[in-house]
């Protein structure tokens, strides 16, 4: 995943990691990320060997390809290299599949009719997370991603916070 300063949009990652796992027949799915956030991609390959596994394939939990995607491949690639003895295979990103225009018209009626139905209960800035009390009611501060360019030209920040996790509106 991407990582985020956000525990609520890290705790997303493992969410679907979780059901991706469940009822599918896999020997386990670990949750990574790419920056920001622990376990870094090789840290989450090591926790995949230290459990057994032989087979490992990185699956980049992003709609579109770009920099953090490409982080994730390049780290997978290094990892790899220094582990022959483990097969190792990178998926694509999830792409314009039909069932995520299905997702995306589903959530633009849903906004249309005012039935908004976010999970906020374990939103920092909702309620007092321990370590995190400091951010309930404050407004949602934009994170920079070290392995990102492009998104700072002019000085300021732009909106894209949540990239593959949710955003929040407060």
């Amino acid at each position: 995943g991407r990582g985020s300063t956000d525990p609520d949009a890290n705790a997303e990652v493992h969410k679907a990691a979780r059901l991706l796992w469940e009822g599918r027949g896999y020997a386990g799915v670990e949750p990574a990320f790419v920056s920001l956030a622990a376990p870094d991609v090789p840290s989450g390959l090591d926790r995949c060997v230290k459990l057994g596994a032989r087979r490992i394939v990185v699956l980049p939990y992003f709609l579109f390809t770009g920099i953090l995607p490409e982080r994730v491949r390049q780290q997978t690639e290094g990892w790899a290299a220094a582990h022959p003895e483990i097969n190792v295979l990178s998926a694509e990103v999830i792409g314009p599949e039909p069932e995520l225009l299905d997702l995306v018209m589903e959530r633009y009626r849903e906004a249309v009719k005012g039935d908004l139905r976010m999970n906020c209960d374990s939103c920092v800035y909702r309620i007092a997370l321990p370590g995190f009390e400091d951010k309930v009611g404050q407004p949602q501060q934009p994170h920079f991603h070290p392995d990102d360019d492009g998104h700072d030209h002019d000085g300021h920040h732009h909106g894209n916070h949540h990239h593959g996790g949710h955003a929040h509106a407060h």
